[in-house]
């Protein structure tokens, strides 16, 4: 079944302080831009450009009222708020990152414990933006069976509902790609959906494609494995100068969990397993 409220708290409610350690300063767990012909180029700076480009693909503005599907800790919401709109929503069904968005104060801004499939707006917005919260929705036994399109598309379909024709949706999402060879990956690969991210499965490109139809037209994309591959092996970098800290405060088997996730990731990018990638839709 689709990730549930349990298995989104598993996966993201360790502990704020936790992430804090390893993530950059505005706890964007997903991939960021980089500016690939700057050498010095931060992890900061490439996560708010990764915003911003989203931002400019919803076409939002400073008299625009967005939906960040899928919020985080506010992340999006609070670099978008600061770009300029008038006001930015956000919906989650993390307990501990809803509780970490409302003490930040982000101006404009609101945010509820909602899954999508139940929310019902009762007005339209003038945009959307979603970071790889698809990769929530569809489990391996679901995708098995062939359900995946029909999946994805019914997320399209029910966030077109929210905006008016002509509107924008920046979008962004994790993919798999390539399958492993051998035996360890596989397994580690297993070990990231079963133990990190419980009941999720990432999207493959074809199947988002076929999938946005027929509520949305593609007007822009990138693909962005690599800024995926850099983003995940800095994450790595600062999560092992941790390493004493989040032994004695998490135990160890916290810690030898997500050395394991977080040490394939930037393999898997790598070796094209997976991807990423970010879309300009407009509502037909």
């Amino acid at each position: 079944m689709t990730s549930n409220q349990a298995q989104i708290d598993e996966s993201y409610s360790v502990s704020n302080e936790f992430f804090t350690l390893w993530l950059d300063k505005n706890l964007h767990y997903t991939s960021a831009v980089y500016d690939w012909t700057n050498p010095y180029d931060t992890l900061e700076a490439a996560q708010e450009r990764k915003v911003q480009r989203l931002y400019e693909f919803a076409e939002l503005d400073k008299h625009s009222v967005a939906l960040d599907i899928g919020c985080g800790w506010g992340s999006a919401a609070d670099v978008i708020s600061r770009m300029g709109i008038k006001e930015v929503h956000g919906i989650t069904l993390s307990t501990e990152q809803l509780k970490f968005c409302h003490e930040r104060g982000i101006e404009n801004s609101k945010f509820m414990l909602q899954d999508y499939a139940l929310y019902e707006p009762d007005f339209k917005y003038d945009g959307l933006v979603s970071i790889e919260m698809i990769d929530h929705l569809c489990s391996p036994a679901q995708a098995r069976e062939g359900l995946a399109v029909d999946i994805y598309r019914q997320y399209f379909n029910k966030l077109a509902s929210w905006v008016k024709p002509g509107d924008c949706f920046g979008f962004q999402a994790i993919l798999r790609n390539r399958i492993p060879r051998g035996r360890k990956d596989l397994e580690d690969l297993a070990f990231t959906a079963d133990v990190i991210f419980p009941g999720g499965l990432n999207p493959r490109i074809e199947e988002l494609v076929q999938a946005i139809s027929p509520k949305w037209e593609i007007e822009e994309m990138h693909m962005m494995r690599k800024d995926y591959m850099r983003t995940t092996a800095e994450w790595y970098r600062r999560f092992l100068e941790h390493e004493d800290v989040i032994r004695e405060k998490w135990g160890d088997r916290v810690f030898e969990d997500y050395d394991r996730y977080l040490g394939l990731c930037p393999k898997a990018f790598d070796k094209h397993w997976s991807g990423d990638v970010q879309f300009k839709l407009r509502r037909i």
